[in-house]
């Protein structure tokens, strides 16, 4: 028998209404299955499907609406996922208790968009109840519930035509299909604001388009399970192997198969996998489908275990004095700007000791925090993000900070990119700071990226665990050239990677100028002979 667990996506101010989640969990065990074995028989919810259709519909706010409105579900293939979508797509058509109900269904395409109507449908025709009080207009791939006179409609891909709905309820299938965000954002953004409790309900499996709508909210539903980021309405859904994984494991292939051995064998898996192994253009689609990995370029950089276990806190009162390198990325007026000192080690068994600060406008942390789901105002409040005064960020505040810095350390060099950085550069350098340009290509970034991978593995770096900096670590994207050089591809990243790159940049100088100091002075000039 289920027994509910509270959601950890409460809201202190939230509850779970049992009446309300068993009324859809019944409601979806009324209808039948439409194919192959299980045709006409009960759709009985698996345990995961029954988690996620008790905690969309039973967590309620205080005035009794449902509090996530946007679900976010990953999973492999054949996991049942569009026939769950389906019995979601039914229950906001027919049982939500909305009157003129609008219910849409969409893909990148309207085929892939009829699947789930089609699964709807029939479900419809083999319930007798439904059926007599919907009508089924294949054609126009429409139903209509005539009690409330609400209907489901399948759209095309277009999205220029599809403004001006009032939406109860979407159903996105196959996420990673779209081509861009624009459909998304016409169904998304204000679409349902005149319902008291619109949901959007995206179902996917992995893709390969770290540009595409589908990473972005794939990256936002990681960042909420792991507590980087908060949205009390985003209810998120993964079930996907680690990249770390054995591919070839059938222990691996559980964690994103959460339907294995009902609606699909494992023998299915097993004869994917041999193929795979036998032809190794096929290992990617196998990961991609059977696994939910995101492959391709669409994979983070850095492996964030590695990360973590290079953050044991230290108390900073002992850097005083000792000798410094730092790197400035200054963004732009209204982004995240980031300076990072590396210590480097006096001792052979002391590890790079790194101290980040990060700034951001004052008057803009609120409005980011909410609308990129972002912990900015948490991470002001606990020190690790400062502010300046206005909505743009003030780079005559940053500047007095990095020379009272100077105060506490024995900062030798500061690295910094020299776009949008002249003045505040020029001001520090007339302080007496030894300012070093640095540019952003391959030949100046690839070597200090490759040493951050590097002093990572072999846990020679001690970060205390900083948020920020592991934030912009974990959003790292690189870009390779035919000669196997990398640097951090800021353009291709998602989120923010400023600190990130301030890091790179302090590393550079640290490892250039701890070489030279170790260097024979022989390996420059020879030997000077009397």
């Amino acid at each position: 028998m289920y027994q509910y667990s509270p959601t950890r996506f409460m809201l202190p101010t939230s509850h779970y209404d049992k009446e309300k989640a068993d009324r859809a969990v019944n409601f979806i065990q009324c209808l039948r299955h439409t194919k192959g074995e299980f045709y006409n028989k009960p759709f009985m919810l698996l345990g995961w499907q029954e988690t996620v259709i008790r905690d969309l519909f039973g967590v309620v706010k205080e005035d009794g609406t449902r509090q996530f409105r946007t679900a976010y579900v990953e999973t492999a293939k054949k996991s049942g996922k569009t026939e769950l979508a389906a019995a979601i797509a039914l229950y906001l058509l027919c049982a939500d208790g909305e009157q003129r109900a609008e219910v849409y269904g969409a893909a990148a395409d309207r085929q892939q968009a009829s699947l789930v109507y089609a699964v709807a449908a029939d479900m419809v025709r083999i319930c007798p109840a439904l059926n007599k009080r919907l009508r089924i207009l294949d054609s126009r791939k429409r139903l209509v519930y005539e009690p409330t006179n609400s209907f489901y409609q399948v759209l095309s891909a277009d999205a220029n035509n599809k403004h001006g709905f009032n939406v109860h309820g979407c159903i996105i299938d196959e996420l990673h299909c779209q081509p861009d965000d624009r459909l998304f954002n016409v169904l998304t953004k204000g679409a349902g604001d005149a319902r008291r409790q619109s949901l959007t309900f995206l179902i996917t499996t992995a893709g390969d388009n770290l540009n595409s709508v589908c990473y972005q909210q794939h990256q936002k539903a990681q960042d909420i399970l792991e507590g980087r980021k908060t949205d009390p309405t985003f209810y998120p859904v993964i079930y996907g192997a680690a990249l770390e994984d054995d591919w070839t494991d059938p222990a691996t292939w559980a964690k994103a198969n959460p339907s294995l051995g009902v609606t699909f064998s494992i023998d299915r898996l097993y004869e994917a996998c041999e193929s795979a192994k036998q032809n190794p253009a096929e290992e990617n689609s196998f990961r991609q489908l059977r696994l939910s990995q995101w492959v391709k370029q669409a994979v983070r950089w850095m492996p964030m275990e590695k990360w973590d276990a290079c953050g044991t806190p230290f108390d900073t009162a002992f850097l005083r004095g000792r000798p410094c390198y730092g790197g400035l990325d200054l963004s732009s007026t209204q982004d995240l700007t980031a300076l990072v000192l590396v210590f480097p080690p006096t001792e052979d068994d002391e590890p790079y000791y790194i101290l980040p600060f990060c700034w951001v406008p004052k008057e803009t942390i609120d409005i980011r925090s909410q609308k990129d789901h972002v912990n900015y105002d948490l991470w002001a409040r606990q020190g690790f993000i400062q502010t300046t005064e206005g909505n743009v960020v003030d780079y005559d505040s940053i500047e007095q900070f990095i020379l009272s810095l100077r105060e506490i350390y024995d900062i030798r060099e500061i690295a910094y990119d020299r776009w949008n950085a002249q003045m505040l550069v020029q001001h520090l350098a007339d302080e007496g700071l030894s300012m070093v340009a640095m540019g952003q290509g391959f030949l100046s970034m690839s070597n200090p990226t490759k040493d951050l991978m590097r002093l990572t593995l072999e846990q020679k770096l001690c970060h205390g665990g900083h948020p920020v900096l592991r934030w912009c670590m974990d959003n790292i994207v690189v870009r390779t050239d035919p000669a196997g050089n990398i640097k951090i591809d800021k353009a291709r990243a998602t989120e923010k990677v400023d600190a990130a790159v301030a890091l790179v940049m302090a590393l550079d100088r640290a490892l250039r100028n701890e070489q030279q100091r170790t260097e024979s002075v022989y390996e420059h000039r020879g030997m000077i002979v009397l």
